[in-house]
């Protein structure tokens, strides 16, 4: 059997669901245009140039669901995959998910993007695990603050190797792996499996791929 591991945002999606996101709760008024909007715009571009602090960012994604009940966020969630996400969901992101399912991989999302925002994307892609960064609740409630390590760089790996532990296996267990993503972001996860593949990549990720050998491919309709 396979592990194959996908990227989300600007991977299987053709976008990012952090920034639309952000986006989505300014443009209904809900956060504040003039206070949020330019922030929301740097901390892409740094995510872009691999410069993010992951921890700012964190701060300024999950607070705004500890101001609001859960059947509220849920709506608008509702209402933000309609209108924000199915519509940049490509025919090959979904044919290449299909393609290792029916080889019997085991499918993973691995993403840096918090579970709230996610988990409704990966089930539109029949995906039944997702690896994300953990939006911390309370009785139901969000926190504002992250739980445990962000699915982030570095953390990517621990994270997929925490959840492997939990259900016995390992790297091992499995006679190929894969991961597909387009970000210098996830170089650290891309150099730990056997078969690094960079899907539309930044500059930087493909120079790393053309001098590795890695394959290069595109999943814009």
């Amino acid at each position: 059997m396979d592990l194959t591991l996908f990227d989300l945002d600007n991977t299987l999606i053709a976008g990012d669901s952090d920034f639309e996101w952000a986006q989505f709760l300014i443009n209904k008024g809900v956060l504040d245009r003039e206070l949020y909007e330019v922030r929301n715009r740097e901390f892409y571009e740094q995510y872009k140039a691999g410069t993010l602090d992951i921890d700012l960012f964190l701060d300024f994604q999950l607070q705004p669901l500890a101001r609001h009940p859960r059947h509220l966020l849920d709506a608008w969630h509702r209402e933000f995959m309609t209108r924000h996400i199915l519509p940049i969901v490509s025919g090959k992101a979904r044919a290449l998910v299909r393609e290792h399912a029916e080889r019997g991989a085991l499918c993973v999302v691995v993403t840096a993007t918090n579970s709230f925002v996610t988990s409704a994307t990966i089930r539109e892609f029949g995906i039944a695990h997702l690896i994300a960064t953990i939006p911390a609740q309370e009785n139901g409630q969000f926190t504002g603050r992250p739980r445990g390590t962000p699915s982030f760089r570095e953390g990517k790996i621990r994270r997929v190797e925490d959840w492997l532990e939990a259900m016995g296996l390992w790297w091992s267990s499995f006679e190929r792996s894969w991961f597909y993503s387009d970000s210098q972001n996830d170089l650290p996860l891309l150099s730990r499996v056997s078969h690094p593949v960079a899907v539309d990549p930044d500059p930087t990720l493909r120079a790393h791929a053309e001098a590795s050998g890695w394959p290069v491919i595109s999943l814009l309709d």
